[in-house]
């Protein structure tokens, strides 16, 4: 089974871009959702971000998001810490979710693959880019957040440039019909590797 990378910085429209994707009836595994259904779920996981933070991390029994918003995109170290915890969690939960798929290729759709070092497990990568002005603009009415907040996000991400670098294909999201269109032709391509 193909495994294909989906990424792209925050608010570039990934999530849009998988949907298409299983639209075509191509299973999606959305690492972010899954990351944040564990630090909920795992009582390790729990365990060890409340070592890592400190008990404000959950408020009962629930991951404090904001809180640890605020701490890891101050510090890039702790923002490691986190990742070292949670990364191998979902890492095996996808590996397991891929031996019940039955499609010709899988989607793991994950904000971070090229940081991370996951990509490396990827068959075909995607990287979705949009205009930084667009990106901000989509999060900042998402999350209901502030532009600096968005910023930091984004200053923890690689850029575009050396993103595309390491990509396949590559999908300007800037127009749905058009991003659409993209979608349907990388579809086929990859349908022709997978025979």
């Amino acid at each position: 089974m193909i495994i294909v990378g989906l990424t792209g910085g925050i608010g570039s429209g990934k999530t849009t871009v998988g949907k298409f994707f299983n639209e075509l009836g191509i299973p999606v595994y959305i690492a972010d959702d899954e990351a944040k259904a564990l630090m909920n779920r795992s009582k390790v996981i729990k365990r060890k971000l409340i070592e890592l933070f400190g008990q404000k991390a959950y408020i009962d029994n629930k991951l404090n998001k904001p809180f640890l918003s605020k701490k890891i995109f101050n510090d890039k170290s702790l923002l490691e810490k986190m990742n070292a915890i949670i990364h191998p969690k979902v890492g095996s939960h996808f590996k397991r979710w891929v031996k019940k798929q039955k499609s010709p290729y899988v989607i793991k759709e994950a904000a971070i693959l090229f940081e991370n070092g996951n990509y490396v497990h990827c068959d075909v990568m995607i990287t979705v880019i949009a205009p930084k002005k667009e990106r901000l603009k989509r999060v900042i009415n998402r999350d209901k957040t502030s532009k600096d907040s968005v910023e930091a996000i984004m200053n923890n991400q690689w850029s575009d440039t050396k993103k595309i670098k390491l990509s396949d294909f590559v999908i300007e999201n800037d127009d749905l019909i058009d991003t659409q269109k993209k979608v349907k032709i990388i579809h086929q391509k990859i349908l022709s590797k997978a025979q």
